[in-house]
């Protein structure tokens, strides 16, 4: 037997008024088609791959080791993001290409994705600080890593590289850049322009 809740269990990070930052703890039922419905515009940038499913939502929502955050305005879902360990894609090619495999300590941005119309508020900018602050209180984790558009590394600080180039990545006829981000001895405040570079809808 399925063992599904309602409700989500999570942990308010950051609020105001009317908008709100939450670690999930455990995903509600309630809140899986406003995340599928919002990562349906990750497939033209990303691939269907990136469009979640119930299997990735639990897969990644509600998995131990993963740092998932869902921000909302007045109640409403309006945006994502989740970290998952390298190792938990290891039935992907390309992660065991990365020096880091194995070793625990790098997380990989699965998805970061937010409504266009929130985009001018600084929504995206918080719930981007949010992710990256939590990836640092984690002890063991000194990378995080992920895939952006060719060209989006120029915007990136000094504390990122460009791992591989990808000509096609997964279908899209689009090249791709994998970077990576050191957190050690990164004291200073994210860059608006770091990675995970949100995507718009």
């Amino acid at each position: 037997m399925e063992n599904f809740i309602e409700e989500s269990q999570t942990k308010i990070i950051a609020s105001t008024n009317v908008f709100q930052i939450e670690l999930v703890e455990k995903l509600g039922r309630e809140d899986y088609s406003p995340l599928i419905d919002i990562s349906l515009h990750l497939a033209k940038e990303y691939g269907r791959q990136a469009v979640l499913t119930k299997n990735t939502i639990e897969k990644y929502f509600d998995a131990e080791k993963c740092l998932p955050f869902i921000a909302k305005y007045q109640g409403e879902i309006i945006a994502y993001i989740i970290g998952i360990p390298l190792e938990e894609l290891r039935e992907e090619k390309w992660t065991i290409t990365d020096e880091n495999f194995g070793k625990g300590n790098t997380l990989y941005t699965y998805a970061f994705v937010i409504m266009e119309k929130y985009k001018s508020n600084g929504y995206a900018k918080m719930l981007k600080r949010v992710y990256i602050s939590w990836a640092k209180k984690r002890e063991d984790i000194k990378y995080i890593t992920g895939h952006v558009r060719e060209g989006i590394a120029n915007r990136f600080d000094n504390n990122i590289e460009i791992v591989n180039h990808i000509k096609d990545w997964q279908g899209t006829g689009k090249p791709f850049e994998y970077y990576r981000r050191s957190l050690e001895n990164e004291l200073k405040e994210p860059s608006v322009y770091s990675p995970p570079v949100e995507i718009t809808i």
